[in-house]
């Protein structure tokens, strides 16, 4: 291993390959957090599919929504903790993500066993969130650490899986909503989560893939994303306005998506479409969910981060005025499209919003920049779903929807507002006067 420095002053640990450090391909840490994640978003992503059976059990729909609203704060709230002591090697992944399947586990069999409000609430919102936060972390970092040339791509290839993963189990709880169904997903959850987590490793900080040069990436525009104009702290950050309006802005569209996910299901069967309808609904709002970080990602590097997330967010807000259309009208076909338009809407703008923190703020203080942005997660859950729960009953879902697709434009429009610190906005015109020769046309020497 060695050390290199490229022309930004980045530092590099080349090598050694990572056979030598793990005993096999690093592949191997792109799939397993793969896998991981998959199993993970069950608790959240197959949440909604749920919640007409929940509220069987005496539990008002506001009730069963703060539910959810409670899990995203500490799901969210647990990765900048989970970030800041990676960042420092006190924590390593495996005994991160063993914790994590634990707390996975006692969440999802809270939600099947316990008929108390507060039981469930400490067991699935409190315990299983907090697993969830941890496993999401340490999963994105780790495919971060391992992919350092590619992250960007790998990360949202990682946490697509965090949506579409729970495809399978969001269609089994709308057909058998049983308790036994719920305790073989967790289970199931728990193993995936703890076993995947028992291989995970850490690279060596700084490490590099030694058959890529990062002199020649750094300079490839092609290869390498745009560069912050230097590296900022995370106070200087803050200060800047940009970090805070990046929160802001993932704040309004992460309550938008989790109302979505939350109450889809509802709405479809209160339209009274059939199951069959609304599974596929599901499935395709889940599915478009995780597909679409990575297909963002890709379209981003031609287009630019910033322009992306406009895009994305202005998608989600079509697919809100969709879902009012489908609630008002009781139309399958506007039900179908709004999930492809939320769905794809709904997803893309979280790895968009990391890759944009790194590209913006550097890489120096990116675990507690990211977390935070993050951060606006938690936020969104209480407006999105525990507040918009309580509005549900009294304005119904048309109106609920459209609010929601104002509020979807709205974060589309705020992100014009963002640019990349550092830049001074306009330079003086600066004449230079080469005096190593004489001007052409005094008599002197030209060249």
């Amino acid at each position: 291993m060695h050390e290199i420095r490229d022309c930004f002053g980045r530092e590099y640990h080349v090598g050694p390959e990572p056979q030598q450090l793990i005993g096999r391909p690093r592949t191997w840490m792109a799939w397993l957090p793969w896998a991981a994640m998959a199993a993970t978003g069950v608790l959240q992503y197959a949440f909604g599919s749920l919640v007409p059976h929940l509220t069987e059990r005496g539990w008002s729909v506001a009730q069963t929504g703060w539910l959810l609203a409670a899990w995203t704060v500490f799901q969210a709230g647990a990765g900048f903790p989970t970030a800041y002591l990676r960042e420092r090697g006190r924590l390593g992944p495996r005994t991160v993500m063993v914790l994590g399947a634990v707390l996975l586990l006692l969440g999802l069999v809270s939600l099947a066993h316990f008929t108390s409000y507060a039981a469930a609430l400490v067991g699935y919102a409190v315990l299983g969130g907090t697993g969830a936060g941890l496993v999401y972390a340490t999963c994105t970092s780790t495919v971060a650490k391992w992919y350092p040339e590619r992250m960007a791509a790998r990360v949202s290839f990682v946490t697509g899986a965090f949506a579409y993963g729970a495809v399978p189990f969001a269609v089994a709880f709308l057909f058998a909503p049983s308790t036994a169904v719920l305790d073989v997903t967790a289970v199931l959850v728990a193993l995936v989560v703890g076993g995947a987590g028992m291989w995970f490793r850490d690279p060596p900080a700084n490490w590099w893939p030694p058959h890529i040069d990062p002199r020649e990436w750094a300079r490839d525009r092609r290869l390498s994303p745009a560069r912050p104009v230097r590296q900022f702290s995370f106070a200087e950050a803050l200060r800047t306005g940009v970090l805070p309006l990046m929160y802001l802005v993932l704040l309004a569209a992460s309550a938008v998506s989790l109302f979505t996910v939350a109450f889809f299901a509802t709405l479809g069967t209160g339209m009274g479409v059939g199951l069959a309808v609304v599974a596929v609904g599901s499935a395709v709002l889940l599915g478009a969910n995780g597909v679409g970080r990575s297909l963002a990602i890709r379209v981003s590097e031609r287009i630019g981060r910033r322009r992306a997330i406009g895009a994305v967010l202005a998608a989600q807000a079509v697919g809100q005025v969709c879902l009012a259309g489908a609630a008002a009208s009781e139309s399958t076909f506007l039900l179908l499209i709004a999930a492809v338009l939320a769905g794809a809407g709904g997803g893309a703008f979280y790895p968009l919003f990391a890759s944009l923190a790194r590209e913006y703020f550097g890489d120096r203080d990116i675990a507690k920049t990211h977390a935070v942005v993050y951060s606006a997660k938690a936020v969104g859950g209480v407006v999105g779903v525990g507040l918009a729960a309580l509005a549900v009953p009294s304005w119904g879902f048309p109106g609920v929807f459209l609010i929601s697709g104002m509020v979807a434009l709205l974060s589309a429009i705020l992100t014009t507002r963002l640019r990349r610190p550092g830049h001074i906005s306009t330079l003086p015109i600066m004449y230079v006067v080469d005096r190593t020769f004489p001007p052409v046309g005094s008599g002197g020497a030209t060249q």
